[in-house]
């Protein structure tokens, strides 16, 4: 087949990868422009591109695709096949409407559940047993087209960093057999039940912050989902302390005494020379990873070593 692919971030390497392995005709790649990046602010090439290069094959960069120019270039590409990886731009009926076999996307959950632009987040989030990849037809509406293909992978202690570039592989796997479904004519087509659906937004900082008169399970998923960004974060001594990595653990009758400040949530009930325990609404979250301000991730060990934590400290 004829395909162009269209993805941007580090998910979308893999699948661009094995389509050309497969021995398709890669016949142009689009990624978003070139960003700024760190604190240099220099302009960095995005994943996908970067992979695209190595592999030989034309990248396009269009501010916005809709544009006539990029529209008609994409036309004189005269794909059998678009393939979507979260590219980061929408796709106008017109753009739809160009490949022969039309335009297909590779979405990170089991949709109809968790549409739009944060599905890896939201099923660690919510505490699901198991998520994974959808290959669908695009349509106007935002992830609401019909359903291809679905392969499915338990979340377990994943966050959103691991679970990831596990998708990324899975969603290779499929969408390899999923093109060739649809060249031989054996691809289905099954209409999403809207009544299902549900819609995982965009990610902002404020959604990092720790709230501990939740339960400590749910800020454990909190702070799995919310890695590598923005990152769950916390205040030690007002300044900020992002954590990176942390177990639920029960509370010894100790740590749930009468005394009202040590059974106030966001209170430190425990300090060792590995760990320190911050008390939720019911169990304790035991730290293991963090990222002090201004400086690097380390683990608690190294934390500890050079900074002083006492039991009935606060944190916010």
């Amino acid at each position: 087949m004829r395909i162009v692919y269209m993805g941007t971030p580090e998910f979308a390497v893999k699948p661009l990868v094995k389509i050309f392995e497969a021995g398709h005709e890669v016949v142009g790649v689009y990624t978003q422009p070139d960003r700024q990046k760190g604190r240099g602010k220099k302009f960095l090439p995005s994943d996908v591109k970067v992979a695209a290069t190595e592999l030989g094959l034309s990248v396009y960069q269009p501010e916005k695709l809709r544009d006539k120019e990029s529209v008609d270039q994409l036309r004189e590409l005269n794909p059998d096949l678009v393939v979507v990886a979260a590219y980061g731009q929408i796709l106008s009926e017109e753009v739809l409407n160009i490949p022969k076999y039309g335009c297909v996307n590779i979405h990170a959950s089991l949709l109809p559940k968790y549409r739009g632009a944060s599905p890896i987040e939201a099923s660690i989030m919510s505490g699901d047993e198991e998520t994974g990849i959808t290959i669908m037809y695009m349509a106007k509406g935002l992830d609401t087209g019909d359903i291809i293909s679905q392969d499915s992978l338990p979340i377990g202690k994943h966050n959103t960093e691991t679970l990831t570039q596990a998708l990324s592989e899975l969603g290779s796997e499929l969408i390899v057999k999923t093109i060739e479904d649809i060249a031989s004519g054996n691809s289905k087509r099954i209409p999403q039940n809207d009544s299902e659906s549900t819609y995982a937004g965009k990610l902002d900082k404020s959604m990092g912050r720790l709230d501990y008169s939740k339960s400590a399970d749910e800020l454990e998923r909190l702070i799995r989902a919310m890695y590598p960004w923005p990152c769950a974060y916390t205040e030690l001594d007002g300044k900020t302390l992002k954590i990176i990595a942390a177990d639920v653990v029960e509370l010894s009758d100790g740590d749930d005494s009468e005394d009202n400040t040590v059974k106030s949530p966001g209170t430190i009930v425990e300090v060792t020379k590995k760990y320190f325990v911050i008390k939720c609404a019911d169990k304790g979250l035991k730290i293991l990873k963090l990222q002090p301000e201004g400086k690097k991730p380390m683990d608690t060990v190294a934390f500890l070593n050079g900074y002083k934590v006492n039991v009935g400290q606060m944190v916010q």
